[in-house]
């Protein structure tokens, strides 16, 4: 059974969940919420397809997801930026001192947000799309 929709769904959640982290002004967690938005909508992709992947790299994901549905520069680019929030938005030691918590900005989180709107604009267009 292909679970596209699940992982779609769970981005679109986690997607909300994400403009509530930025209302409330925790900007490191919101922009990693918005790199798990990324990489479940890119799972939907690749779950419509019938082409299961694991990982979390949003940069590999979407080249596989790209022998599927051609992605815009705009994707790849939204998708690199995101893929960079995995690690350093939640343990401090990714930083020589200083939490997480106090590396990320409202602007970080913003054009996060944005980047996760632009990798679910595309996993919504390609689940629409005809799976294989």
């Amino acid at each position: 059974m292909r679970r596209a929709p699940d992982w779609l769904k769970q981005a679109e959640s986690e997607y909300a969940a994400a403009q509530s982290l930025y209302g409330d002004g925790h900007w490191a967690w919101c922009c990693f919420t918005c790199q798990q938005v990324a990489e479940k909508a890119l799972q939907a992709v690749l779950e419509h397809f019938g082409d299961v992947q694991t990982g979390h790299n949003l940069n590999l994901l979407l080249e596989a997801a790209a022998e599927y549905v051609l992605p815009s520069d705009e994707v790849r680019h939204a998708c690199a930026r995101l893929n960079r929030l995995y690690i350093p938005t939640r343990y401090p030691d990714a930083f020589s001192e200083g939490a997480p918590a106090d590396q990320y900005t409202r602007l970080d989180a913003e054009e996060a947000i944005q980047d996760a709107e632009t990798v679910l604009r595309y996993a919504r267009d390609a689940v629409e799309s005809p799976a294989l």
